[in-house]
């Protein structure tokens, strides 16, 4: 991997330099453990430091997790991800369960990729110092531990929601790694873990740790306007949804902890194998990982984006909860308004989303889940009032999607994704940007015939770019034209009650 600058590294971790949090790991040799660059702890000797650009470098060094500054709440950053999107697209597919097959994995996850595995292996060492399934293993384990430590859930199922395969393999594992078992880890006030039903019923609260700022009012203002009836509700403070996620249902809760720089996330769902799932899935709407600092500052070297960026420094790219979810809004919203847009989702909800039991203790404005594929495939949709066309598009996506359960991941590159998309009946340019910046999360993609951006973009004597002006002037914003179009949308001077509209089907 590339060097880090030992003396650099160790004066972050002589001041507790918190911008270098997530950024990089200590490990120190005369006591075996890895630290956070914040860490409370003594500060040791420099020539007994080590420096790591993830926890997984450092634990595959030998190094085990300090139960003191915890490396499980470490921000979850990807500073290097310009530099290397493949090794961005990878952690998202780790996040949802692709290797927990193990070294088999590691080969299926770099042909979804369109890479080879020694290739694979290659980059996964040069930016973060440790092999795809080392990084799989070490996710593994400090969630469990923050499963243990922030939750009461009995530790059997702590085991199985963090992705080991037995008890017995996860109690070894702890003890390997931190010379104790799981259970002395708990910490006090959560002792006495609660049965299975009991945890359920109250759900489990997790606090996912960003990197400042983040303009939580931007986040929720547009989770508020395209908030589905039955599925999504939205508060001054909270964003609450209805689940589906490997054939259970439940509800996913998330909220503002700003002086601690957390969202705190509470779900409800009757599978613990399914945590990891949907707390990836929250990370992406939420975008957790970004590390809007170094973002902001390129982008601010060009003039014309600096106010903006100085303006919003905090502003995030909202993500899509469901790829194909995400799709089928991004159809509804061609051409109309987010209101219209808004109620044509609540129209198909109704159509064929499923009616759930409504969970105790929620509102009752929430009670169904979002439509399957199958469900769409299967529907009238007549009942829509849209142009048999774009109805004819809904069809076409369903059936793609039905075809290929890898339609909305990321593979190969940002163009082959961007092909993949554009070869579904009605899917033009515009509408697969949208679904690879919205649902693959592809931080260069960049809609550039949107109106809202040619309105945003245009000149101060009011001149608007053409699509191609407005992509050769994105050139110097590249790996992160995602996050400008999202300022440009924050800035645009038109209505404020519009999506991006398309240009084509």
């Amino acid at each position: 991997m590339d060097l880090l600058d030992s003396d650099a590294c160790y004066r972050a971790l002589q001041t507790r330099d918190a911008r270098f949090d997530g950024r990089l790991f200590v490990g120190v040799t005369s006591t075996g453990i890895y630290c956070r660059p914040i860490c409370p702890a003594r500060t040791p000797k420099q020539e007994n430091c080590t420096f790591h650009a993830s926890a997984a470098a450092a634990q595959e060094a030998g190094f085990r997790p300090c139960l003191r500054c915890r490396p499980e709440t470490a921000p979850d950053l990807a500073s290097w991800r310009g530099t290397s999107n493949t090794v961005s697209r990878a952690l998202a597919l780790i996040a949802e369960g692709a290797l927990d097959s193990g070294e088999a994995g590691v080969e299926a996850l770099g042909e979804r990729l369109g890479v080879g595995e020694r290739q694979l292996r290659r980059l996964f060492k040069q930016h973060l110092g440790a092999t795809p399934v080392a990084v799989a293993q070490t996710r593994r384990v400090l969630f469990a531990k923050q499963l243990i430590q922030e939750t009461r859930m009995p530790l059997a199922e702590v085991a199985l929601a963090s992705g080991f395969g037995s008890v017995r393999r996860f109690n070894e594992t702890f003890q390997a790694l931190y010379q104790r078992p799981p259970g002395a880890l708990r910490r006090k006030h959560a002792a006495s873990a609660e049965s299975s039903s009991a945890v359920a019923e109250a759900g489990v609260t997790l606090r996912l740790r960003y990197r400042p700022p983040y303009d939580w009012a931007s986040m929720l203002e547009y989770l508020a306007a395209r908030a589905i009836d039955g599925v999504e509700q939205v508060s001054r403070t909270s964003y609450r949804r209805m689940v589906s996620q490997d054939g259970g249902v439940g509800t996913v809760e998330v909220s503002h902890e700003p002086a601690r720089n957390n969202l705190v996330v509470t779900i409800r769902f009757p599978r613990v194998a399914s945590l990891p799932a949907v707390v990836a899935r929250v990370r992406r709407v939420f975008d957790v990982g970004a590390d809007i600092e170094v973002i902001g500052a390129h982008l601010a070297k060009d003039p014309f984006l600096a106010p903006l960026v100085a303006l919003r420094p905090g502003l995030r790219a909202p993500g899509g909860w469901d790829g194909f979810e995400l799709a089928v809004r991004a159809i509804l919203g061609q051409q109309v308004t987010v209101e219209a847009a808004r109620k044509l989702a609540g129209r198909l909800v109704a159509l064929c989303g499923e009616g759930l039991p409504m969970p105790e203790g929620l509102p009752p404005e929430l009670g169904r889940t979002f439509p399957s594929p199958e469900r769409v495939a299967s529907a009238d949709l007549t009942a829509l009032g849209m142009p048999s066309a774009r109805k004819g598009t809904l069809k076409a996506l369903a059936d793609a999607a039905l075809a290929d359960p890898l339609l909305f991941h990321p593979f190969g590159t940002v163009e082959e994704g961007i092909a993949r998309l554009r070869s579904i009946r009605g899917v033009g340019e515009w509408t697969a940007q949208y679904i690879a910046l919205r649902a693959l999360r592809e931080t260069d993609a960049f809609p550039a015939s949107d109106v809202a951006l040619l309105r945003s973009a245009a000149t101060d004597e009011g001149a608007r770019p053409s699509p191609e002006d407005l992509l050769q002037r994105a050139e110097p914003w590249r790996p992160w034209r995602a996050y400008a179009a999202q300022h440009l949308w924050a800035s645009d001077p038109g209505p404020r009650t519009r999506l991006p509209e398309a240009r084509h089907g």
